[in-house]
């Protein structure tokens, strides 16, 4: 047993501190491929004062820090990998505040979808969040915090946009806040002041910890409705897909190929379609509070789509989720968000992994026809999700393998397949979001110097004695960098 355990014990109230195999063992591995290590103990914290004290704890011996709330993370990025102790932020779950008129609510690190979604269907019915694919019992502010995209994205974009500021606990000790509640009671706004959120955004906890986030809310919309298409060609439905988000009528856009379908009625690895089958569907969300708005919708869906079917498009539908729900109850984690995704979550060899990206909707076809061979080529299921996001201004493209986490051989290959689909879309533009450390370790020399420089920079200022979930963003040891050019200005 580590030599500070005594030390920590007596440091937080009873309880807190669990040094127990099983427990630690929880958190010691995920449902992805990338292998981590045995925490040394697991710290369950209720409030930022607690935080506070297990920072300085950790600071004063050493310590690595892993903050985790699900565990459910698909980039390995909530493993400890030098041991050390897990924040566990699960109990840290209150809603602190909704304001209904500046749109806005205030949530801890536990907070998850699953409650987001009841508090404010009981409280305040008027107001939504958006809602992932990700299971209901993970992290709302780690979704966001992470740059996560939700059911309206396509509108609103990736989650980091809908942060109004965060309050976060520095190497230190250091409370600090960002955005409005850096001058103001109310959390209602990033700007004017300068962007120092974008200190916790993406960067996977190595800055601080944040204790509680401010997030955007949207008005619930009285009459919404989410419809399938069924499709026979990957390039054509991406293209519909694109046009459709820059009319920015829609609430979301989403094509899933074929296998998921499949995998939906229980078929563990699809690897075969009949020709006569579709090759995906295409699904569309769209709401409106008035009669008048929303037929102006549907109409307008449907007059786009019969422009595509001339064209040559083929496409099937409209099919409404409670019309397919009729037909299938197994769709019926289709119709209503957050949902628990279980062809995927519970098979029998309990791996789940993926390569996500972020990358210009303008290659999107030529980058799903790419990552889809490779798959195939391997035999592994072309799982395919790809979103719209922002109008279009950027594109999901992300490739989805379950495999046996018993099996060394499937291990190993999913691994193989994840970097040789990040090999032939990262040239292309295509970013993996919620960033594996692997991922960069194998394309640093893409890594703009200056960008590493910055980075390195801002990880050592805000963590000297790298405490903060080590291994993260790895970047060399910086130096300064050349000056180059001359003259006045």
């Amino acid at each position: 047993m580590a030599s500070w355990i005594a030390d920590l014990q007596a440091s937080m109230p009873d309880g807190r501190v669990s040094v127990d195999e099983k427990a630690r063992a929880e958190f010691a591995q995920d449902r992805t491929e990338l292998p981590g290590a045995m925490p040394d103990a697991v710290v369950r914290v209720t409030s930022t004062e607690e935080v506070v004290a297990l920072v300085r704890f950790a600071s004063r011996h050493g310590v690595p820090l892993v903050p985790v709330v699900a565990n459910t993370n698909l980039g390995g990025l909530a493993l400890p990998t030098r041991g050390g102790i897990v924040v566990d932020f699960r109990t840290m779950d209150r809603v602190i505040e909704v304001n209904e008129s500046d749109l806005y609510m205030v949530v801890e690190p536990g907070v998850t979808w699953e409650k987001a979604k009841a508090y404010l269907d009981a409280h305040h019915p008027k107001l939504r969040l958006g809602y992932p694919l990700s299971p209901p019992d993970s992290s709302v502010l780690a979704n966001a915090l992470l740059d996560g995209l939700v059911n309206l994205s396509v509108r609103y974009g990736s989650m980091s946009r809908w942060l109004n500021g965060v309050e976060a606990v520095l190497a230190d000790g250091t409370v600090v806040r960002t955005g409005s509640a850096a001058m103001s009671p109310v959390w209602c706004s990033g700007p004017p002041l300068p962007d120092l959120t974008g200190l916790f955004i993406n960067m996977q906890g190595t800055t601080g910890l944040v204790t509680r986030g401010a997030i955007q809310l949207w008005p619930s919309r009285r009459l919404r409705r989410r419809s399938f298409y069924l499709v026979r060609d990957l390039e054509p439905a991406l293209s519909t897909l694109r046009e459709l988000a820059r009319e920015e009528e829609f609430d979301d856009l989403g094509y899933l190929s074929w296998p998921l379908g499949k995998m939906i009625f229980g078929e563990e690895r699809p690897t075969h379609r009949d020709p006569s089958e579709p090759v995906a569907f295409i699904y569309v969300d769209y709401a409106s509070d008035h009669e008048q708005g929303f037929r102006w919708k549907r109409d307008l869906l449907i007059e786009l789509l019969r422009a595509r079917k001339k064209s040559g498009m083929w496409c099937e539908g409209p099919i409404d989720v409670t019309d397919l729900v009729r037909i299938e109850p197994k769709f019926s984690k289709f119709a209503e968000f957050p949902t628990r995704l279980d062809f995927l979550l519970d098979t029998p060899g309990g791996g789940l992994t993926w390569v996500g990206t972020y990358g210009p909707t303008s290659r999107w076809e030529e980058g799903a026809r790419i990552g889809v061979r490779i798959m195939e080529e391997r035999g592994w299921p072309p799982c395919l999700v790809a979103r719209a996001m922002l109008a279009a201004h950027f594109g999901v493209l992300r490739f989805i393998s379950v495999f046996d986490k018993k099996d060394p051989a499937q291990v190993s290959g999913v691994l193989e397949l994840n970097q040789a689909i990040v090999d032939a879309l990262l040239p292309m533009g295509f970013l993996p979001y919620k960033t594996p450390g692997w991922v960069l370790e194998r394309h640093a020399g893409r890594l703009d110097p200056g960008f590493a420089h910055l980075l390195g920079k801002v990880r050592s200022t805000l963590d000297p004695g790298g405490i903060f979930n080590p291994g993260r963003w790895p970047v060399p040891t910086q130096t300064p960098l050349p000056v180059t050019g001359g003259g006045n200005m």
